[in-house]
């Protein structure tokens, strides 16, 4: 097939014209650029001037993914995610796609056609219209490129910087879960050599079902942004500052820190774990704090707000069954991220994440 023909393959009757002119798709796929109407969607409430939220995110092929962890439609289902959870923590509402694939020769159209089934599967899951993009060849590796479009109230953008002295530091779930699938997963592919990679990453969740670690292999191949938390957040008017943990609680705290210039203190006690996390580690002899502290892609929620509106909040998410953990405050001083390991033990937690440009070599 030529280029042409790939792409409506992959992307043909995946969404009707009738549901795109509902999403403010004036023209979609198929011309040098979409047109959108700029909209708030599917607001019920009033007629509310909006802000446009743009993001992008790229997946590679050994660095993000492989096939021994991911099976096709996962890639294309977090290639998407990764940038739903940007404008999550935004406040924002997740609105239009454009996909740009660098596709090796070896991937094959059948595959894409999967990573297309994953990417749509999110799309769907979050109200988002793919719109459009690019493909291209690539020597050995498929990249995947999402640009993504979001609308939130003029004015009412929720930054890293608003962090204010005296603020509670909260989080919308438990971390860490993403990170120990991944290591779960790396250790099956050791253990299953006679596995090829294929059957390997479509066997894992049944796998895991039998060492109980389905809840972290889930987590990690299809993480679920925080969209609706967000917009609670952002109604309420009470959150000063907001991230999402796509590299580590961490890199994200640090993030908020040098915005708004101050400390955050990250109370260890009150870090949420998962108890399939924590068994997990028990069984392997890892800490599961590292995964909390550095695994990242969680796609959770961490901010900051007064300390007398936390209860408040947390009866308001609660009711929309999503949780919110107090894990820390912050004070004046120097921008810096400190984990407090009791009352009179504090140890400084450096800015480690993932880095793309350090070396990664086993």
């Amino acid at each position: 097939m030529d280029e042409f023909a790939s792409i409506r393959s992959w992307t043909d009757n995946r969404q009707s014209a009738s549901w795109q002119r509902e999403k403010g798709v004036i023209f979609g796929i198929g011309d040098d650029a979409a047109v959108v109407e700029l909209r708030g969607g599917d607001e019920k409430s009033g007629s509310p001037a909006w802000d446009m939220l743009m993001t992008v995110d790229t997946m590679v092929e050994t660095i993000h993914f492989n096939s021994l962890t991911m099976q096709d439609e996962d890639i294309g289902y977090k290639a998407l995610a990764s940038n739903v959870s940007d404008i999550a923590a935004m406040g924002g509402i997740p609105r239009h796609a454009v996909i740009a694939a660098s596709v090796p020769r070896s991937f094959g159209s059948e595959r894409m056609r999967r990573v297309y089934d994953g990417l749509y599967a999110c799309a769907q899951q979050y109200g988002i219209t793919v719109v459009g993009g690019d493909t291209t060849g690539s020597p050995s590796q498929l990249v995947l490129s999402v640009t993504l479009t979001g609308v939130v109230e003029r004015g009412r953008s929720l930054y890293r910087s608003g962090a204010q002295v005296g603020d509670a530091v909260f989080v919308t779930g438990p971390l860490g879960l993403s990170a120990a699938g991944l290591d779960y997963l790396l250790t099956l592919s050791k253990q299953q050599r006679s596995l090829s990679e294929p059957e390997l990453a479509a066997r894992a969740l049944e796998l895991a079902e039998e060492h109980g670690t389905e809840a972290l292999v889930r987590a990690h191949r299809r993480p679920r942004p925080s969209v609706e938390a967000g917009r609670l957040l952002l109604r309420q008017g009470c959150c000063h500052a907001l991230n999402d943990v796509s590299d580590g609680l961490a890199s994200e705290a640090w993030e908020i820190a040098e915005a708004s210039g101050l400390s955050l203190v990250l109370n260890e006690r009150l870090l949420p774990r998962s108890a399939s996390m924590s068994r997990y580690g028990e069984r392997t002899g890892k800490n599961p704090l590292d995964w909390i502290l550095y695994g990242g892609e969680d796609y959770v929620l961490v901010g900051t707000m007064p300390k007398q509106a936390v209860g408040e909040m947390k009866e308001e998410l609660n009711r929309h069954g999503i949780p919110l953990y107090p894990i820390g405050y912050t004070e004046a001083g120097v921008p810096g991220v400190w984990l407090e390991r009791s009352e009179q033990e504090r140890m400084a937690l450096y800015k480690r994440g993932y880095n793309h440009f350090e070396s990664h070599g086993e």
